[in-house]
């Protein structure tokens, strides 16, 4: 390419640590690239208020979306955990790569150095995430949640004010933004079950780019394209929304096999539905189905649908 590749992100800090490892990954396979950021401000970066009243996880990519469609930039850079799963990709735009995956746990960050199981009654963890409060409420029924939005940094300097006495936040992301020194502890798939997508960065692009698709093609690893599509199939079957604590982890085993761990949960944590396959590595999209599937036959739709949005 003559002209630099121009690289739409969200303009928060980690997001741009995200960008900054996809131009290193760039480099080292097209020496000389050059790259411009094209940074952005979303609508749920902007909102304070729940996602719900914003469509849901779109509010953090619409714009991005936006600026590929408008030939403004060339690639986005997404979290694809913040990629809404109940709907396809916009049209005109496909994922050419997913990089390697990252840490998909979630951390506990505590002042005190306290481990969750620690946590005195009452103790206020911040998290605005429906998946981890449900699960708190399976779990640790004793503790209190309390709304905490905003990027990382801006939740762990509300946790130094005193908004929360805890936080919830994912070890990648921590270590993106050069803050894993603060995790008290990491917590067990167990513990607290992933969201679809953890750890895994997406790169988007417009669908008749042929030319980025070469340049970004080589940075796509194996493994978390076949775990992210089995699991966003399985996100996709189950239409869940934005308010609907679903959790989900495709692993690749030592045999070739692929697994999928899904768990859906009422939003108090009191019902919680569980399924656990294997299938073909090569057929991501059967196994994410099936799994859901066997999610429906539990009751999923109707655990989902009473949940308002």
């Amino acid at each position: 390419m003559t002209a630099p590749l121009r690289i739409v992100t969200r303009s928060s800090p980690m997001a741009l640590a995200q960008v900054e490892r996809v131009r290193s990954e760039l480099t080292a396979f097209h020496a000389g690239l050059e790259t411009e950021i094209v940074p952005v401000t979303t609508s749920g970066d902007r909102w304070a208020g729940p996602l719900s009243a914003l469509g849901g996880k779109g509010a953090f990519t619409k714009e991005v979306d936006q600026a590929l469609l408008d030939g403004r930039a060339d690639l986005a850079v997404h979290c694809m955990k913040d990629v809404p799963g109940d709907h396809p990709v916009p049209a005109g735009t496909l994922f050419a790569a997913y990089l390697a995956r990252d840490d998909i746990r979630d951390a506990l960050v505590h002042p005190g150095g306290l481990a969750l199981g620690k946590l005195p009654d009452g103790t206020r963890v911040g998290t605005s995430a429906v998946r981890r409060i449900a699960q708190l409420g399976q779990l640790h029924p004793h503790l209190q949640t309390v709304p905490v939005r905003g990027n990382a940094n801006t939740r762990l300097a509300k946790l130094d004010a005193g908004e929360a006495d805890a936080l919830l936040l994912a070890v990648s992301g921590l270590e993106r933004i050069g803050h894993a020194g603060r995790i008290t502890q990491i917590l067990s798939v167990d513990a607290m079950c992933p969201p679809v997508g953890a750890g895994v960065l997406g790169l988007q692009c417009r669908d008749d780019d042929t030319a980025t698709i070469g340049l970004i093609t080589p940075l796509g690893d194996a493994d978390a394209w076949r775990q992210t599509t089995a699991e966003r199939t399985l996100l996709h079957v189950l239409r869940g929304h934005c308010n609907s604590p679903i959790a989900g982890y495709a692993n690749t085993e030592p045999d070739g096999r692929l697994s999928l761990r899904a768990k859906v949960f009422s939003p108090d944590g009191r019902t919680v539905l569980d399924a656990h396959e294997w299938g073909d590595a090569a057929d991501p999209e059967t196994l994410g189905a099936s799994v859901a599937n066997s999610l429906l036959k539990q009751g999923a739709r109707g655990v989902i649908d009473d949940i308002p949005h």
